[in-house]
């Protein structure tokens, strides 16, 4: 982990990967057992709850993800709402670049904060020269 900031911004990909215990999984949990110790800051934008929601319903079932959606909230982590100005700047975002209005609220949440993007979603290597980031193994 990067001493000099202790903000990660995990993006919907790398809450998944967690959940699922897939592959850069155990870099999620180290980040969590930091965050419980206060070594670290974990955020995640406010729209990653509706991703994880829509995704698990669709590949499981409502009762799955309303589980999913308790577990991150137990989490050692802040979940951030929209605002004004994240609305402007994700707005800035999506207009500027092709992305998903999701990973542009994530990615401006980033840029926001000043944090490291953790996720394994190749649609955020078109901002690395905007954010920080960590790149989780991509899926194969």
């Amino acid at each position: 982990m990067n001493e000099n900031n202790n903000i990660y911004i995990l993006d919907t990909s790398a809450i998944l990967t967690y959940i699922e215990d897939e592959d850069g999984s155990e870099y999620i949990e180290n980040l969590l057992i930091a965050a419980e110790k206060g070594a670290a800051v974990i955020r995640i934008a406010f729209i990653s709850l509706t991703e994880v929601f829509y995704i698990t319903s669709r590949e499981q079932s409502e009762s799955a993800a309303l589980d999913r959606i308790k577990l991150i909230q137990s989490l050692a982590l802040q979940i951030h709402e929209s605002d004004e100005n994240l609305n402007i700047h994700a707005g800035k975002l999506k207009a500027n670049n092709t992305i998903s209005l999701a990973d542009a609220y994530i990615a401006a949440l980033c840029e926001e904060q000043n944090g490291i993007l953790v996720h394994k979603d190749p649609e955020y290597e078109k901002l690395s020269s905007l954010i920080k980031e960590y790149r989780l193994p991509y899926k194969t």
